[in-house]
Order: C-alpha cells, then sequence, then structure tokens
C-alpha cells in the first residue's frame, strides 16, 4: 500500500524520523509537501472558509488544504493509501495490518491513531477482527488509510466549507468508518500519555492566537453537537462512547531507532 507523508519542508527532524521509522516497518513511502501557512494568500472574507464552527487559524488552514490535496490525489487512484502527519508513531504491527485491509471494498476510512479520547465505536471489538466499526470520533488525522471511495466523499464534504481536517473527517457521516483496534499510531505529543517511548522532541507549529469567534460560529458549533447527538442516539445498542484500546509493546523498537544515522530520505 502507498503511505504518503505531509511533512513541511523546514521539518527536517521529522522527516528524518519518519524515515527511520519507515525503514524499521519496512516501508516505502513518499514525501507530500505540508502547505506552508506563511505561503498562503486567502480572503479572510471567503465565506469557504467562515462556515466551520469557530474561526480557522492560518495554520490549521494550511494543514487542511495539505489533507485536501491528499484526498485529491486518492479520490484519482484506484486504490487506498495510508496518509500521516510527520509526528506520527507507528506500531510494529502496521504493515500486517496494511496488507489484511489493501483489498477490501468495504471501508472508506481507517483510523489507526487514539489521542485518550472517547470514541462511538462498536460496543466490543471482534475477536476475529483487528478492526471495529467506527460511527463517531472526535479528533485525530494524523494515521489514516483512505481507499478512493473515500476520499471522494470528503472531497465533496469541504466542497463548500473548510474545516479543520481531523474535524471534516469525523463530521463526514456517510463514511464507513472502522478504527485498528488495538490503536496502532499515536502522534508525539501523546507517547508519554500512552507508556510509548518518545523519540523525538518537537514544538508544534501551530502556536498562532485564536482568531475572535460570534455568534454566527456558535451557533453552528451548537448544531454540530446536536448531530453528534443523533449520532450517537440512532446507533444506541450497537455502539458506545469507549477508548480504543493501545499496547505499549508495539511501539517497543521505536527507542531503538537511530535518528543521528545519515540516511538519504525519501521525497
Amino acid at each position: 500500500m502507498q503511505v504518503l507523508i505531509i511533512n513541511l519542508d523546514r521539518s527536517t527532524d521529522r522527516l528524518a524520523f519518519q524515515h527511520a521509522q519507515m525503514a524499521a516497518l519496512g516501508l516505502s513511502y513518499t514525501r507530500i509537501p505540508a502547505v506552508n501557512a506563511q505561503d498562503l494568500t486567502i480572503d479572510e472574507a471567503d465565506p469557504y472558509w467562515n462556515r466551520w464552527e469557530r474561526p480557522m487559524r492560518l495554520s490549521e488552514k494550511a494543514c487542511f488544504l495539505s489533507h485536501r490535496a491528499v484526498w485529491t490525489q486518492i479520490s484519482l487512484s484506484d486504490k487506498p493509501a495510508l496518509v500521516l502527519e510527520d509526528d506520527a508513531v507507528l506500531a510494529t504491527t502496521v504493515p500486517a495490518l496494511l496488507a489484511q485491509v489493501g483489498k477490501r471494498q468495504d471501508i472508506d476510512h481507517l483510523t489507526l491513531e487514539t489521542r485518550g479520547r472517547k470514541k462511538l465505536m462498536a460496543r466490543k471489538p471482534r475477536s476475529d477482527s483487528i478492526i471495529t466499526r467506527l460511527y463517531q470520533d472526535r479528533s485525530g488525522a494524523a494515521a489514516y488509510v483512505l481507499w478512493p471511495a473515500g476520499a471522494k466523499k470528503l472531497l465533496a464534504r469541504t466542497a463548500r466549507q473548510a474545516a479543520i481536517a481531523d474535524a471534516a473527517i469525523c463530521a463526514t457521516y456517510n463514511l464507513r468508518s472502522f478504527q485498528a483496534e488495538p490503536a496502532l499510531a499515536v502522534q508525539l505529543d501523546f507517547c508519554a500519555h500512552y507508556g510509548v517511548a518518545v523519540p523525538l522532541h518537537t514544538a508544534t507549529s501551530i502556536n498562532e492566537s485564536r482568531p475572535k469567534s460570534s455568534s454566527a460560529f456558535m451557533l453552528r458549533r451548537v448544531i454540530a453537537q446536536m448531530r453528534q447527538g443523533v449520532r450517537q442516539l440512532t446507533h444506541f445498542g450497537i455502539a458506545a462512547h469507549r477508548h480504543a484500546t493501545l499496547n505499549p509493546a508495539d511501539f517497543a523498537y521505536i527507542g531503538q531507532l537511530n535518528l543521528s544515522a545519515t540516511t538519504k530520505l525519501a521525497v
């Protein structure tokens, strides 16, 4: 399966980490240059950027555009791809998962990660499966497998309005979404939370102040929360809000990565 890693040109340390991680997992990858917020010229009055639940930071707009470009690329293909942000830390079992789900056509989107928040999922994971039906997520766009059909749904969902990348995914309710369980990815900032060795210490690139909100944004946020409530009610009995499991032992190899070695990075 193709692996696409979204990476800012200036984040060479993260790319070096991803290169070492991919080598350890035996995965080849393609680097996707991330949209740089500093290079963006956006009409702030354009309704496209002002229809989400709160005003978006410039860095969030750039991140959204980076993911949307990847969605476009996948929509034009005939195979799924693993999409990674450059701070995604993967479990050693990821290659086996990709091999298992690569030919399935009944999935639109499969998230590998967890971020310490409960998700609306099937009440119990099936003992014969490593993926669980996911009905409502709340955050996370650092590690997911996306099928062409799912990419087209995301593009349609975001054709008239932008949102932060993970919110756009979570709000696209017609996606046939699944959760890897145990979860097979965690972002750098959550490694310690799950007892996973922290391979790289970096500062977030999203550190700008949040634009001032308004009553219109607040109303849309209330409506979105109501949609989530309805979503929960319509899956009463078959789904429950619970944490995705994660096995820290699946990430033990991370502590052995040699990030100081000079390697030729993929482009």
